[in-house]
């Protein structure tokens, strides 16, 4: 019999919805029934790619002894973390405290009033490895909340105490944005990170490092700094040649698992592609990589053609695992992606087979499980018919599109779809495909129709055209606010930036402390035990971060100064954490390389159908300089009024001309996309 997950609109909740395990909804009502029983809560928190995940279930949710046990003495509340990242960045930082790591599954025993008092991951169904099984813990909570109730309860006031007396923003306390020299000393730090063997920073496993990414080229742009390009080349060359990135149908993997790139945890998530494809374009934009090219296409395309859904916005993630093709209907982790020289045989032939698989790097030993290889590009294969490539890539594909496909988590999430448009809008632009900007504006669209009420209000999620029950947290508003904005400089349709302007107001009033310091959460939120609050990145751009750089494009565009003062304001963040922690404030740096270029005004004024305009406008979108805004639009229209920067642009002698302005001083126009082309190269102390 279904449990309450069977009306959710989460796929990962779904998946959950023929436990035996008398699963709840984080909901008030779960923990009601917590106190009328006198029973603590159990929650689980996952995500529907997540492979261990899937492995808990399996051994543990679906057994019905356990489940038995946990329906007698629990109330297990069930949680997608893509759903709701607030209860979930609250409960990891009680996990990471307690125990020094975290991950997912996400398992915490607490107590009706949800202030924890236990905490952990992956429990196997028998120990080992010096863990206790599920059942022992399950056992050990039990006799503990029976017999010594006085003392879990003081361990729980204790945490949750703890939670809620922290303060990132005191700790992280300083007074100004970043200045050059802070970021100067964010690029050093990083260098002594740096792989110089296999690009990338630290060790395994090893996380694509996009946002980083995007403040090397940024540093690079605006310092001329060889070192910071040099290493941004690096990574983006060794993850191109490495497992994580798929050689036959693009995109990326989650992580690598090694510090080669060579073998990937197989999931693929939206966020990862949309920001590798727009670090990809951007490197592309800087140095001319045809290698950038390829991927940033390959990226874009993928995107479209496995994550698009039917109401034009793009699903969460791929996962992992997928049916073996065996029969017996067993999943494993990556079964959809690896290969085996017979199998390359077998779809090749004796010849192209051999070449192949020297090409991909599959050999007889394997470089994965049971002789299976994650395909790459290894080095010292040597010239290549480029011809021949095509063919074995295309009848591998063919050939591949025959296994069973991974499972799709195919709801909505707005940030994520965000990051979409913006990387999909640029990469159509910069590559001229119209195509991939008509996606991207699908996906805005989507984002206006479904996501976003009458007062500017966003909804987390939404599947199947229908909007879910979470509100949208700050990497939401940022994140599409920063999409938006990104469309609107390619298409020159006004429009998205009175839409991001909406949303940003809200940030303003909604997500602001009185010292500027950002929340992930809205001031009428549901509270929980603390109300988080964290300007680090992770996967994704901090909401904090993503905030300051929408907050400083907006206000750039717009002429907004109290939009700028909250962007300059949100960065002091940055400062404290540039030399001490610059992996993981990438984006902040970035976005504080923008903040030092000014960042650049560029207004493009003529017939959107003239050549010359068109021709103006490509030259500002591909213009290097750290965070630009581009404007777009005839003189004397409707766009002028909400874009502050096309106002009082005339034509120069009736012909289309450009603009660039920097810090309230203005250049003389152009209507040379050459000479532009020129002045947006020059970089800046």
């Amino acid at each position: 019999m279904p449990n309450r997950l069977a009306h959710a609109t989460s796929p990962y909740l779904l998946q959950h919805a023929d436990n035996p395990v008398d699963w709840w909804p984080w909901e008030a009502a779960a923990f009601e029934e917590a106190r009328r029983r006198d029973v603590p809560v159990f929650l689980s928190v996952g995500y529907s790619a997540c492979h261990w995940c899937h492995v808990l279930a399996h051994e543990s949710f679906e057994d019905e002894a356990t489940a038995a046990f946990m329906n007698e003495h629990f109330v297990a509340v069930k949680v997608d973390r893509e759903e709701r990242p607030d209860v979930d960045a609250v409960y990891m930082e009680a996990v990471q405290a307690a125990t020094g790591q975290g991950g997912w599954p996400m398992s915490v025993f607490m107590t009706p009033d949800g202030e924890p008092f236990y905490f952990g991951t992956y429990f196997p169904p028998e120990p080992r490895h010096g863990m206790p099984s599920f059942r022992q813990v399950l056992e050990g909570v039990r006799s503990a909340w029976a017999e010594r109730r006085g003392e879990v309860e003081e361990v729980a006031g204790r945490i949750a105490a703890d939670l809620a007396g922290r303060s990132l923003a005191a700790s992280l306390s300083a007074s100004a944005p970043p200045g050059p020299g802070d970021l100067a000393g964010a690029l050093m730090a990083l260098t002594r990170d740096f792989d110089a063997v296999h690009g990338g920073f630290g060790g395994a496993p090893k996380f694509p490092p996009a946002m980083v990414l995007e403040f090397l080229l940024r540093h690079h742009a605006r310092t001329d700094s060889e070192a910071a390009v040099e290493m941004a080349e690096a990574t983006c060359e060794a993850m191109a040649r490495g497992g994580i990135h798929d050689q036959l149908g693009g995109g990326f993997a989650r992580y690598a698992v090694d510090a080669t790139w060579t073998v990937p945890h197989f999931e693929k998530m939206l966020y990862d592609n949309a920001l590798l494809c727009r670090v990809y374009a951007h490197l592309w934009r800087a140095t001319g990589s045809r290698t950038a090219r390829r991927v940033a296409l390959a990226t874009a395309d993928f995107m479209v053609r496995e994550l698009r859904t039917v109401q034009g916005g793009f699903a969460s993630a791929l996962d992992a695992d997928s049916d073996d093709g065996s029969g017996s209907g067993r999943h494993a982790e990556g079964a959809y992606y690896v290969w085996t020289p017979e199998q390359v045989r077998e779809v090749l032939g004796e010849e192209d087979g051999a070449f192949a698989a020297a090409y991909f790097g599959v050999t007889e030993e394997g470089t994965f499980e049971e002789g299976a290889s994650v395909l790459q590009l290894p080095d010292g294969v040597g010239p290549v018919d480029a011809e021949r490539v095509r063919s074995v890539r295309e009848r591998l594909l063919a050939a591949r599109d025959e296994r069973p496909r991974p499972g799709r988590d195919d709801k909505i999430v707005a940030s994520w779809n965000g990051l979409a448009v913006a990387a999909l809008a640029e990469t159509g632009a910069y590559f001229d495909r119209p195509d991939l900007v008509q996606a991207a504006t699908d996906a805005a669209d989507l984002l206006v129709r479904v996501h976003m009420d009458g007062q500017a209000r966003l909804h987390r999620t939404s599947r199947d055209g229908v909007p879910g029950d979470n509100s949208g947290v700050l990497e939401d508003y940022a994140n599409v606010a920063e999409g938006f904005l990104a469309l609107a400089s390619v298409t020159g349709e006004g429009v998205w930036v009175d839409f991001a302007g909406f949303l940003l107001d809200t940030v303003l009033v909604q997500f602001r402390a009185e010292d500027g310091s950002l929340y992930d959460t809205a001031a009428d939120a549901e509270a929980l035990i603390r109300r988080p609050q964290d300007p680090t990145d992770n996967a994704t751009p901090s909401g904090w971060t993503a905030a300051a750089g929408a907050l400083l494009s907006y206000g750039a565009l717009t002429g907004s100064a109290p939009h700028r003062e909250a962007a300059e304001q949100a960065l002091a963040v940055v400062t404290a954490l540039a030399g001490r922690a610059p992996r993981f404030i990438g984006w902040g740096l970035a976005v504080a390389e923008a903040a030092l270029d000014g960042p650049r005004e560029i207004a493009v004024v003529g017939p959107p159908d003239d050549a010359a305009t068109r021709a103006l406008h490509r030259a500002a979108l591909l213009g290097n300089t750290p965070g630009a805004v581009v404007a777009l639009g005839a003189p004397d229209t409707d766009d002028a009024g909400a874009v502050a920067l096309l106002r009082d642009r005339p034509l120069v002698d009736g012909a289309p001309a450009a603009y660039v302005c920097r810090r309230f001083v203005c250049e003389r126009p152009t209507t040379d996309p050459d000479e532009l082309s020129g002045r947006l190269r020059g970089t800046v102390g």
